[in-house]
């Protein structure tokens, strides 16, 4: 949940900008414009991180919208209320072109039930029509968790990537030359690497990692659970269509606890405890299939926007300057077409 003074909170910690001529595509954010547990968001709340820093800012001059159940339609065919929220981020991303000097909105990644199978084309080409060239792909989220011991909401029921129609339609999207971006926790990397195994004509991107967590019935286990992490992404690597978002970890399940510090932590700290997943990431993956992601505003509750980039900045500083482009710029653009 955000807390009252997190503007306050978040700006005590503030940093000089590590390398700001870089051009960044920030690969995943969500737009609000109702409350939710990380408050509304909206074009000048991303701005508004997005232009952060001390004596300047990071140069983000494009971004990927990622689906978060915002401004669904509320009436109509149930398949086709997803379409909603890619007609809302048109007209946000039309907004975004008013100002040079600040990213624009480049791709839109929506929603769709992949478990309609080869009947989810109708939902596609709905989405296609509203998005004015700017929908890219869909995600179709995973997350289990029979706990209940998670702060972010999670299906008890299977992951769904298994089911054949679940398949057949992740086999459409692929057909029409779109992505699918997936989020789910690190327990279900195995149903993932299959669903990657048994499409392998469609494009997937990794969200956040998968999502390793630390909290509630995971709280103590980080290393434990980092080992097998780490065996998983070394057998999703191997899938050629399978691409990583190096980000997304300074949500409140990942365990690192910085949401309830007097202090925010700054870009070492935020490198000290997660370098090895990024390095490891990265290692596996290779530059060109490794996208960084801020996963704003959620990763807010944790972090500011500058001092995260820094932070990804100062992880991958040893690499050539064609890595770097590609993690930061490059791989994004292909990916998502922009």
């Amino acid at each position: 949940m955000l807390r009252s003074d997190a503007a306050e909170w978040l700006a005590l910690v503030m940093e000089e900008i590590i390398e700001p001529d870089r051009k960044i595509i920030d690969t995943h954010h969500h737009l609000w414009t109702v409350p939710t547990p990380w408050g509304r968001y909206e074009l000048a709340d991303l701005w508004a991180d997005t232009q952060s820093g001390s004596g300047g800012h990071h140069h983000i001059e494009k971004t990927v919208f990622i689906d978060c159940h915002s401004n669904y339609r509320q009436e109509g065919k149930e398949a086709l209320r997803p379409v909603g929220e890619t007609e809302y981020v048109v007209q946000v991303a039309e907004a975004s072109r008013a100002d040079a000097d600040k990213p624009t909105i480049a791709a839109i990644v929506s929603h769709a039930d992949m478990a309609l199978g080869e009947a989810v084309e109708e939902v596609l080409q709905a989405h296609e029509e509203a998005g004015q060239g700017l929908f890219k792909g869909i995600r179709h989220m995973g997350p289990s968790d029979t706990t209940g011991s998670l702060s972010n909401p999670a299906s008890t029921e299977p992951c769904p990537y298994s089911g054949e129609g679940f398949r057949s339609g992740v086999r459409t999207l692929g057909r029409m030359g779109y992505s699918f971006d997936a989020w789910h926790f690190f327990l279900q990397n195995p149903d993932f690497l299959e669903l990657a195994r048994a499409v392998p004509e469609t494009t997937m991107v990794l969200n956040h990692f998968g999502s390793p967590l630390g909290v509630g019935a995971y709280a103590g286990k980080q290393d434990e659970i980092f080992s097998q992490w780490q065996r998983d992404i070394e057998r999703l690597a191997d899938c050629p269509n399978v691409v990583a978002k190096l980000g997304g970890l300074a949500m409140i399940d990942n365990g690192f606890g910085w949401h309830d510090r007097d202090l925010p932590p700054s870009s070492d700290e935020f490198c000290a405890a997660q370098r090895r997943y990024y390095l490891h990431a990265i290692e596996c993956f290779g530059p060109d299939r490794c996208m960084f992601e801020s996963n704003f505003p959620v990763d807010k509750l944790s972090i500011s926007y500058h001092v995260m980039w820094n932070g990804m900045k100062k992880i991958v500083m040893d690499f050539s300057e064609d890595e770097k482009h590609a993690m930061f710029y490059g791989t994004a653009a292909k990916v998502y077409r922009i």
